[in-house]
């Protein structure tokens, strides 16, 4: 495994953190890059250029890699670079071995390899790269709808409880089952009762899973909120279930609201993530400042969860934070960059010439990118 360095696990219990590193990346026609083909070291990379060249496309490029999904929320077309039919993104992953892995994507094709070999179900292939990425967009999860939060528990589950995710899909698809007979003039009291009876069977984990991890997930996000933010505000993180009894009751009180909007109206997929500061809600009640100190905390919460259950530290990548905290935020951040550095991980992180944070320290990679193109520099 390499380097690592020993940190606090979920049970009180030091564990040793080892280390995953990307090294080598491939990019053809994906947003404005026609060609990339960059070989990476670990450690900190710096993507350093103006605004709209493509510094957020390289770590977009990487996330996808991590969860088959963009973290700005768009679809593949939205990824492919003008004119051109599909996008292609690979990688090389270095761990105990090494993995070699292809995503293409076009309107009429779409492939996954890993080591050569297509993967059929996501199971297969998540978990061979993880990444968790700081960005603007996190400051949805604070002050945005439910269902980013949701997505946020749903993803860390899905990357460190062996099942959840496909817990999760099956009880995505009964609930998209049972709303397409609701929507018939006359729903087949039968059919319904069948896909109900899968929605309470799967939507039962879900809750009980997510109220699992709250108690870990609490003291890390407080721990990295007192961080960030100097010890200055309380933080509480609560589960919030749409169904605080039995799933399959409330379904039954809920028939009548069911018929006259033609949908499921309560389960799981409408719970979330009660943020609260000094005993107030965050949403409401917090400053843009402090929304912002608490999205850091929440994705700093995440990465060092996956560190020690895995044992593997995330790649981290920071899209354009570093330079709108200050001097104090910034510093708070500052030991989880360094403890994935000093654990043989890697760091990438966007910015101009004029916000370059100086307290990165001097081992830096550094790469200037313009115009679609990322050259070291």
């Amino acid at each position: 495994m390499g380097r690592g360095v020993w940190v606090l696990g979920v049970r009180g219990r030091a564990v040793m953190i080892g280390s995953v590193h990307v090294a080598r990346l491939k990019l053809r026609d994906f947003r404005n890059y026609a060609r990339l083909d960059a070989g990476l070291a670990p450690g900190f990379h710096v993507l350093v250029g103006e605004n709209a060249q493509g510094k957020t496309n390289v770590l977009e490029a990487l996330y996808l890699l991590a969860t088959l999904r963009s973290f700005r929320g768009v679809g593949g077309a939205q990824m492919v670079r003008h004119g051109a039919k599909g996008y292609f993104v690979g990688a090389t992953i270095v761990a105990s071995g090494e993995h070699e892995v292809r995503a293409y994507w076009s309107a009429r094709e779409r492939k996954i390899t890993l080591d050569e070999r297509p993967v059929r179900r996501l199971s297969e292939y998540l978990g061979v790269l993880r990444a968790v990425v700081f960005c603007t967009e996190d400051l949805a999860l604070v002050k945005g709808p439910g269902r980013g939060r949701r997505r946020f528990m749903d993803l860390l589950l899905s990357q460190t409880e062996p099942g959840y995710l496909a817990t999760l899909l099956r009880y995505t698809q009964a609930v998209r089952s049972r709303n397409a007979v609701l929507r018939q003039a006359l729903p087949d009291e039968d059919v319904l009762a069948g896909f109900t009876a899968e929605m309470v069977e799967h939507g039962a984990r879900l809750m009980e899973s997510r109220a699992a991890i709250l108690p870990v997930l609490a003291p890390l996000v407080a721990g990295s909120h007192a961080q960030v933010s100097g010890g200055r505000d309380e933080v509480e993180v609560t589960y919030q279930p749409a169904v605080r009894g039995d799933l399959a009751v409330e379904l039954a009180k809920a028939r009548g609201r069911e018929r006259a909007m033609r949908m499921t109206v309560t389960g799981p997929h409408r719970d979330d993530l009660l943020l609260r500061l000094n005993g107030q809600p965050a949403a409401s009640h917090g400053s843009e400042g402090q929304k912002r100190t608490l999205a850091i905390a929440l994705k700093m919460a995440q990465a060092r969860h996956l560190g020690a259950v895995h044992g593997v530290q995330p790649v981290l990548l920071i899209d354009d934070v570093m330079g709108e905290l200050d001097a104090r935020r910034r510093a708070g951040l500052m030991p989880l960059l360094h403890g994935v550095h000093r654990g043989g991980g890697q760091v990438f992180m966007t910015c101009t010439e004029e916000n370059w944070p100086g307290d990165l320290g001097t081992e830096l990679h550094r790469w200037r990118v313009e115009g679609g193109r990322c050259e070291p520099g």
